[in-house]
């Protein structure tokens, strides 16, 4: 019985060892899914824009594609979009019209790796371009005061981070987590993820330090960021923050409910 059990102990343990061996080597795997583009590529987009790349060292070029109101519509600031882990710019395009339509230009990056923009992708080069796009948008001449930063699922983390450190006029996440760590512990309980992880994004860290207005979408059904992360946000929050939760919202889906477009209208006419 006991040479039995001995037997089941290691198999466990053997287990365990591979799958966490799996998870440390191939985390990236799981954490983002870019789609690369060639750099020839021709970007088509209904909405008007202009495509910037950003030579920041001699592997890495960030791609950025800043759109443009259509028509007679007054400028009234800047949106800089930190978009989330999947494929490139083309999947995300489709909610720049959320903003032009209220005079907001758009400022949209892929993180290396993704799309047209190349480098190794690490925690730090995030952060690092979009402070990078931040300094582009102030020297295109828009105040602090007109400036928004919206982060969606990974990038929220992203944008709480550069909000932390420079002035905006409102900061905006639709499904944020309050941290990797802690988003990883919830699917990979078993495992000692603070030492595993190569990403920590500790968004509750950056909220605390963000001066500007925060409001965060967030649906209540959202299977692959649970609902329970922007709760726990909400109690690090300062006075005039709000958590719009979005009823029946999963993750990917919030832009077709009534009370997240009403509510982004609302803010975006102020």
């Amino acid at each position: 019985m006991k040479k039995k059990l001995a037997k089941w102990i290691k198999i466990i343990a053997a287990i365990y060892l591979a799958i966490g061996i799996v998870l440390y080597f191939f985390q990236d795997k799981f954490i983002v899914h870019p789609e690369p583009l060639p750099a020839d590529y021709v970007f088509n987009f209904k909405t008007p824009f202009t495509e910037i790349n950003v030579a920041y060292d001699s592997s890495t070029v960030f791609n950025i594609i800043r759109f443009k109101p259509a028509g007679n519509v007054l400028k009234k600031g800047a949106v800089i979009y930190c978009h989330g882990n999947m494929e490139n710019i083309n999947h995300y395009a489709a909610f720049a019209p959320n903003f032009t339509k209220h005079g907001y230009e758009v400022w949209m990056m892929d993180y290396p790796g993704f799309g047209k923009s190349t480098g190794t992708l690490n925690e730090d080069i995030l952060y690092t371009e979009a402070l990078q796009v931040y300094k582009m948008v102030r020297a295109a001449g828009y105040s602090t005061d007109s400036i928004i930063i919206y982060g969606k699922s990974l990038g929220t983390g992203i944008a709480a981070q550069l909000a932390s450190i420079r002035d905006c006029k409102r900061l905006i996440l639709e499904s944020p987590y309050y941290s990797i760590e802690n988003l990883a512990g919830h699917y990979a309980w078993m495992y000692p993820v603070g030492w595993m992880m190569h990403y920590k994004i500790p968004t509750n860290l950056y909220l605390q330090k963000v001066t500007a207005p925060v409001t965060i979408f967030h649906g209540t059904d959202d299977g692959t960021i649970p609902f329970s992360n922007a709760e726990k946000l909400k109690t690090l929050m300062k006075p005039g923050d709000e958590l719009i939760a979005v009823e029946g919202g999963n993750h990917n889906d919030l832009n077709g409910f009534a009370v997240m477009q009403k509510s982004l209208d609302s803010l975006l006419q102020k």
